[in-house]
């Protein structure tokens, strides 16, 4: 019988996703699932998207440019000078959302077996993304005393080999909500030009920063403009995770015109997706300022319950809409599989991602799951306390 490939054994499963099969089976048995596991917002799509593809008149569904439309990409350039972002036309290419983005990134500065360094726990797909790229990660781990703060630059240096060719962040983080100070992305920025290195930024979740905090991109670092790869997303600004539609920017010619090679390769992004991407550029600021006022309420109320469990310990996030919890448990995978298969409280459940796929160091995050807060606060209270139960019963097991 063919086999397939090692590729393909050694593609990581999404800590997100496999418990689906779980939640499917307690939803049969008539229960009531709150989903804390996935980065869906239930906040509604703006209507200037939405109302853009409904009168789009189009008799022949056209392959777009392999950058995407130069109209949106004029746009998204003015978006982002409007944000204080140096960023010209044609240091944007748009791509098959912010996943292949990162492929074109990895496909263009690395080859197989090639290292990126990336603080760790880290948005899972990373290790699918290196993966599929034949790219070696190698993690740098910070932790959740800190608040995952950005680990000291002498851990990142005693990692860095002749194979290494980027570091890797997420700023604000997923899965930990962490933002990066304007020191840490200068001390990144120092020690990438030290060693001759990409640093490529995910970007997605700039809009929301939480505490009057301020958001500080790689692209605001004057002489970093051969080094920073800026990745990002209209999924979680506008609620359009189904679009599917992203960027790949840098002043970097070279890489442009490389990633421009995958682009080409892929043909073009979706042309529907596009058109409800550039009218989302429309959505008023008053959209963002009730948006971040709603996850600001949401991040105080579920951080303020989590702390009401004993044994928990939490990290309060900055940004994006997610934390990491570390319960009293011995394994978080067991333990959300257990909370789907066999348990509920008064019919309800509810679902959470195991942390460790977060991580690619092994058994590191065991008793951590990350919780993404994007159901309303009532849900939010609902969900905490069903965890509460269900840790004191699981515990007794």
């Amino acid at each position: 019988m063919p086999k397939v490939s090692v590729k393909g054994q050694q593609m990581p499963e999404s800590p997100i996703r496999k418990l689906v099969p779980y939640a499917e089976i307690a939803k049969k048995k008539g229960h009531k699932v709150y989903h804390l596991n996935i980065g869906q917002p239930d906040i509604k799509t703006p209507e200037v998207a939405l109302q853009a593809v409904k009168n789009a008149d189009i008799t022949v569904l056209e392959y777009s440019h392999s950058a995407g439309f130069e109209s949106y990409r004029n746009k998204l350039s003015q978006y982002y000078k409007n944000h204080g972002l140096p960023i010209e036309t044609q240091d944007i290419i748009i791509t098959t959302g912010g996943s292949e983005a990162l492929l074109f990134a990895m496909g263009s500065t690395m080859d197989s077996d090639d290292e990126i360094i990336i603080p760790e726990p880290f948005y899972a797909n990373y290790n699918g993304f290196s993966t599929a790229s034949g790219v070696k990660v190698v993690p740098v781990i910070s932790g959740i005393e800190t608040g995952f703060a950005l680990p000291p630059i002498e851990a990142f240096e005693k990692l860095i080999t002749p194979k290494t060719k980027a570091i890797l962040i997420c700023n604000p983080g997923n899965p930990t909500g962490y933002l990066y100070s304007k020191e840490e992305i200068l001390k990144l920025a120092e020690i990438v030009k030290k060693h001759d290195l990409f640093l490529i930024a995910d970007e997605v979740y700039r809009e929301f920063i939480y505490d009057g905090e301020k958001h500080f991109s790689v692209m605001n670092v004057p002489g970093l403009e051969e080094h920073a790869i800026m990745i990002d997303s209209v999924s979680k600004r506008y609620s359009m995770c189904g679009a599917r539609i992203g960027c790949i920017v840098s002043k970097n010619a070279e890489v442009m015109a490389t990633a421009m090679k995958f682009a080409q390769a892929r043909l073009s992004p979706p042309t529907y997706a596009q058109i409800a991407s550039e009218a989302a550029l429309e959505t008023p600021q008053s959209y963002f300022d009730d948006v971040i006022s709603e996850y600001k309420d949401r991040r105080d109320t579920l951080i303020a319950e989590l702390q009401k469990i004993e044994g928990v310990t939490v990290a309060t996030p900055k940004g994006a809409f997610y934390c990491i919890a570390k319960l009293p448990i011995d394994n978080a995978d067991k333990f959300a599989q257990w909370l789907l298969e066999s348990y509920d409280f008064n019919g309800e459940t509810v679902m959470v991602a195991p942390a460790a796929g977060f991580y690619s160091t092994p058994n590191v995050g065991l008793d951590e799951v990350r919780i993404a807060y994007v159901l309303k606060k009532a849900d939010l209270i609902k969900s905490v306390q069903i965890l509460k139960e269900a840790i004191a019963v699981y515990n007794k097991k």
